[in-house]
């Protein structure tokens, strides 16, 4: 009762009319930022944090909240639209979001990700008004050995679930895990695999690898198959910004799945929303399996409703993760993290003591910005699929560009413009070897984590293996794991054998 009467005190603070114009700048800006080719929602935050110094620290994390969803949105629109995702969360919906849009069902996609984000957030959000206190014992439970139990569970049940192949889903991996390990070894600080090239002590920054296998991998993949012609159009567009009853009910279970698989990850550190929409997306794709007819591969809508609601719920939790805990588990709430440092603002237990109408009052105004994004963006969704309707040499050639020009501001270096080029290529052969995408992006995100969670739990176990499956919550994960490798496993014996029947 106590945080009903503290939202409602929230709510009358984030409800004024210069606050409301806030949220909705935030969202519009956000989106804006988050739908630019080789930007996302990380930069948007980045790149707005200046604008808010001008403003009190309610109005200025007010509109943070409105950038926040607005980034995660733009984020999807270019991954669903243009096969370029912003970020790294909207990437497992990217799959079946671009083919429906290549389907000319690209209004109905973007509906379907704008419900699912707004379902997610909802869900989410409300967990953090309600039960903050609870994610500090939740948090506590995991050290080095569960967090090295989640990724594995996230990379195998990426190779094995998603992939239609399991050879070819290791293979993915093990190519995500070459690209992931170079640079210099954060433990040791040894120098790996640079080619003594300074510009990647650092590593491969995970947009260049994104844009890279995905963008600029799509535009040679389709330039390599198409004979393009004056005024060719890529697909055709149905106006349609809503779903139908019967793609309603098709998505709903999706949704309600993905937002039970994103809240839990927003508040431990084990590589922001990738896992749990992956994981989303993995599952869907395996009750899909079990149809008559599977839809996944041909523009699923729940191919994209689950990893969405995963995203933003993820995104949701780690919201409340960092103003309960004052842990930043993902790269938008680390810079979040610095805006709360540049006001003076301390995050942790005590935030709600010490600064109680300013965290309310951010609370509450995330319930209003997904509002404002739903509506915003709804109406929206045939304008931002008009964009399907350039000519396709046209359209793609500006997505080379973008990726180009977006990789090059991001750092200013022309070495990522080579390791962009080199990648494109990667993705291009990819495809045409019909080798899945998905395993290489999440070993390239978690494989380090993987590595560095595995390398503690043996340094503080003094070499015992045993101490990997040591606790009720490893032994949890690993069971589950293998559930889920043997149901994948027999779901491809099955197909085989359906198909030499």
């Amino acid at each position: 009762m106590d945080a009903l009467a503290d939202l409602a005190g929230g709510f009358s603070t984030a409800l004024s009319p210069m606050n409301l114009l806030w949220v909705f700048l935030g969202a519009l800006l956000g989106t804006a930022v988050g739908v630019l080719p080789g930007l996302g929602s990380s930069m948007a935050v980045a790149l707005l944090l200046p604008v808010t110094f001008a403003l009190d620290p309610t109005g200025a994390l007010i509109m943070f909240a409105g950038v926040y969803y607005g980034g995660l949105f733009g984020d999807s629109i270019t991954g669903i639209l243009l096969n370029t995702p912003g970020n790294s969360s909207a990437i497992a919906a990217t799959f079946e979001g671009h083919r429906m849009a290549l389907d000319g069902r690209a209004a109905q996609a973007l509906a379907t990700s704008a419900i699912g984000a707004f379902t997610g957030g909802l869900i989410a959000t409300t967990v953090v008004a309600l039960g903050a206190p609870v994610f500090a014992s939740l948090a506590s439970a995991f050290g080095p050995a569960e967090f090295f139990a989640l990724t594995a569970f996230a990379f195998v049940a990426t190779a094995f679930v998603v992939a239609d192949s399991a050879l070819k889903g290791l293979a993915a991996l093990v190519i995500g895990f070459t690209v992931g390990i170079i640079g210099i070894d954060t433990q040791t600080g040894t120098v790996r695999y640079t080619l003594g090239v300074p510009q990647l002590f650092d590593g491969v920054g995970i947009v260049v690898i994104t844009v890279g296998l995905l963008a600029l991998g799509e535009v040679l993949h389709v330039a390599s198959r198409s004979r393009w012609h004056s005024g060719d159009r890529l697909v055709g567009v149905q106006g349609r910004p809503f779903l139908s009853r019967a793609e309603f009910r098709e998505a709903l279970p999706a949704w309600l799945r993905g937002t039970a698989f994103g809240v839990p990850f927003g508040v431990i550190p084990v590589g922001g929303s990738e896992v749990p929409t992956f994981l989303a997306y993995g599952t869907e794709r395996r009750l899909d399996a079990r149809r008559r007819e599977p839809k996944f591969g041909r523009g699923a809508i729940r191919g994209v409703a689950g990893p969405e609601a995963a995203g933003n719920a993820t995104a949701g939790t780690a919201m409340g993760a960092l103003l309960a805990l004052g842990l930043p588990t993902s790269a938008t709430a680390a810079i979040l993290l610095g805006a709360f440092q540049q006001f003076g603002i301390q995050t942790g237990p005590l935030l709600f003591q010490r600064a109680g109408d300013l965290v309310w009052a951010l609370i509450a105004s995330l319930f209003i910005g997904l509002f404002v994004l739903l509506l915003l963006n709804l109406p929206f969704a045939p304008l931002w699929a008009r964009l399907l309707l350039i000519p396709r040499q046209y359209l793609y050639a500006g997505i080379a560009v973008f990726a180009g020009l977006g990789i090059y501001a991001s750092a200013g270096s022309v070495v990522d413009l080579v390791l962009l080029l080199l990648l494109g290529l990667l993705g291009f052969l990819m495809r045409r070897h019909d080798v899945p995408l998905a395993p290489v992006l999440i070993a390239v995100i978690l494989g380090p984590l993987a590595e560095t969670n595995l390398r503690n739990t043996l340094a503080i176990s003094q070499g015992d293996p045993t101490a990997l499956v040591s606790s009720p919550v490893t032994v949890v994960i690993y069971v589950l794991l293998a559930l889920a490798v043997a149901l994948a496993l027999v779901g491809q014996v099955r197909r085989r054998r359906s198909a030499d029947v």
